[in-house]
């Protein structure tokens, strides 16, 4: 696959417009959404994976995951910066802008890499296990959680690490199901949802205990997808903002977040 992969930034520019106010400017009307720009990212080949955008700084980050790079675009310029290479099937970023950090996370080669926020120089690797994903951040106690395990690393459960963020220490591990394909927090830090795709459950993690406290079963289909998929709809769920298979309200009706 030799063309180049582009980024649309429609739906870039419409969050960032968001952050700053511009939601406020459409009350009464509805605007859709409008390509802005195509931006081509040379010599990348394959999918396009997770993307994570430093607001302030206006720079996007994407995963190249096939391309085994992280890709980093100006998006006040509108176009490509740098390529940074050496990853193995990298998928989740997460940029700290109090912390002036860039973490990734490679799945093929179990690492949660750790660069500079400014210069983007590699500070610290993290060596984990097969299959790092989703990556989140809980800024009260500047712990990074990512996922990981799971058959990717040849187990029967998952596993939520838990990272210092200050220091770059691995300092713990939660276990869970099966390999996690989703992470959210809730507002507080004190609730870790881990969507578990292969197991259509909900995970919940008290992140002060350290240990799931609760297991919810979710919808296995979604309504435009084949009815022999084994997918289920955990890219779906925002915390907060509803979803087809995850609601903001226990079984007693209390608002959980």
């Amino acid at each position: 696959m030799n063309k180049f992969s582009h980024i649309w930034l429609a739906a870039v520019v419409f969050l960032i417009g968001c952050a700053t106010g511009l939601a406020n400017s459409q009350v009464g009307g509805k605007q859709p959404l409008r390509l802005v720009q195509t931006i081509p990212l040379p010599n990348v080949k394959g999918r396009i994976d997770h993307m994570e955008v430093d607001v302030k700084g206006e720079r996007l980050f994407a995963a190249g995951l096939e391309n085994g790079t992280l890709e980093v675009v100006d998006l006040q310029a509108g176009k490509w910066m740098r390529s940074i290479p050496g990853f193995k099937k990298p998928q989740g970023a997460l940029y700290v802008p109090e912390l002036n950090k860039l973490f990734v996370a490679s799945g093929d080669d179990g690492m949660l890499r750790v660069f500079w926020g400014d210069t983007l120089d590699l500070l610290d690797p993290i060596q984990l296990d097969r299959g790092p994903n989703r990556v989140v951040y809980e800024p009260h106690s500047k712990f990074v959680y990512v996922g990981y395990g799971g058959k990717d690393a040849g187990k029967d459960y998952g596993e939520v690490g838990i990272i210092d963020a200050k220091n770059d220490n691995h300092i713990g591990d939660i276990k869970v199901v099966a390999h996690p394909s989703e992470l959210l927090l809730d507002r507080s830090g004190t609730t870790l949802f881990v969507c578990i795709a292969i197991a259509n459950q909900i995970q919940v993690i008290d992140t002060k205990k350290r240990q799931v406290v609760s297991t919810w079963q979710v919808s296995s289909q979604r309504p435009d997808r084949h009815p022999n998929s084994s997918r289920n709809d955990c890219h779906g769920l925002q915390v907060g903002q509803g979803s087809r298979s995850l609601s903001n309200r226990g079984r007693d009706g209390r608002r959980l977040f």
